[in-house]
């Protein structure tokens, strides 16, 4: 039996821009991950069945007859990397039967391929980058840097995530990726510097200025793509709170820099509960 196994994510500024050439800062979460189980067998199953997982056993191990199975507690469709998560997982665990050594950027690259070209879902490289490499990581995919930083550095971190502001991430994502007007490679340009400030904010203490990161992607992310309301009122409501907030994916999750203060991240949580968030502290 070999076993395979990728966390959740929350980008944290300068998502969508990985799309364009762009800059994210992301996070891997300990909060949420998935699994996957894998051996040969006389009969080629999986449990439970998986489009994502038979796309991932196809590109791979095809014509092999392989017995799997797979879990994801990761809430589904809210922008947490929940599809790539399970690819990831599907391909460290074939990666393990077959005795191949790690390699984030091939494992990435691969986890990509599998969505984009075997499945034709719309969908940018950042989650499968920083799912495969993990931690706290700045991915500029312009100059191909990859720069990490202790997870220690950040403001306490909460997630959010609304059932009723959910939606496939590659529904957005294909509504944009076509485009190539000024105003979305402006905005996109944009994005990216805010992703390379934020973690040059983190890098110099400044969690206020990497706070102020989080709410301009939110903004610049607005002039491109229609957010949800819930997700709009929820980030003013951090504000008002003494908060940050931004789009964790493309789906109905935001990522929040809270006060440090506890009395207030606890009135925070409060707040978006009593607007139906279910809101967690991040595990880094």
């Amino acid at each position: 039996m070999a076993e395979g196994s990728a966390p959740a994510r929350v980008a944290l500024a300068g998502n969508p821009s990985d799309g364009f050439g762009g800059a994210v800062l992301a996070v891997t979460l300990a909060n949420w991950s998935a699994s996957a189980e894998v051996h040969e067998a006389h009969a080629a199953t999986i449990e439970p069945r998986s489009e994502l997982v038979a796309a991932a056993v196809r590109r791979r191990a095809p014509g092999r007859s392989l017995a799997v199975r797979w879990r994801s507690d990761i809430p589904r469709e809210v922008g947490l990397g929940g599809s790539s998560a399970i690819v990831i997982a599907m391909l460290r665990a074939l990666d393990a039967l077959d005795g191949r050594p790690d390699d984030p950027e091939r494992l990435a690259a691969e986890a990509l391929a599998v969505e984009v070209e075997d499945l034709g879902i719309a969908a940018g490289p950042q989650d499968r980058v920083v799912q495969c490499h993990g931690g706290l990581l700045l991915m500029d995919f312009a100059s191909g840097r990859r720069a990490t930083l202790p997870g220690e550095r950040l403001p306490p971190l909460l997630v959010a995530h609304h059932a009723g502001a959910a939606g496939p991430s590659g529904a957005v994502h294909g509504a944009l990726h076509p485009r190539t007007d000024g105003t979305v490679r402006d905005a996109m340009a944009r994005l990216a510097e805010l992703a390379r400030e934020a973690y040059g904010a983190l890098q110099g203490g400044d969690r206020d200025r990497f706070a102020d990161c989080m709410d301009r992607s939110l903004l610049t992310r607005g002039e491109v793509l229609q957010l949800h309301p819930e997700a709009l009122a929820a980030a003013e409501l951090v504000r008002a709170h003494g908060g940050a907030a931004n789009y964790a994916g493309s789906g109905g999750a935001l990522a929040i820099a809270a006060p440090v203060d506890a009395a207030a991240r606890a009135a925070l949580a409060e707040a978006l509960g009593a607007r139906a968030w279910q809101v967690a502290r991040a595990r880094a």
